[in-house]
């Protein structure tokens, strides 16, 4: 199998990558959001156009 990151073949250490380098860039995808799965539901949009910074701040602790 390949390192779905740069194509070289993969590490068993590091499976399905090559490095611990790949496996660090495909994680910062993940948290960026770049893998997220766009959603044309409108409710799903409505809720995420309802939410604001406020109501986030009030949900972390102090």
């Amino acid at each position: 199998m390949s390192c779905p990151i740069c194509a070289k073949p993969g590490d068993p250490a590091y499976r399905p990558f090559c490095s611990r380098r790949c496996a660090d860039i495909d994680l910062g995808r993940w948290l960026k959001g770049s893998y997220a799965i766009p959603s044309d539901d409108p409710v799903e949009a409505e809720d995420l156009q309802n939410i604001s910074p406020e109501a986030d701040e009030r949900k972390r602790p102090h």
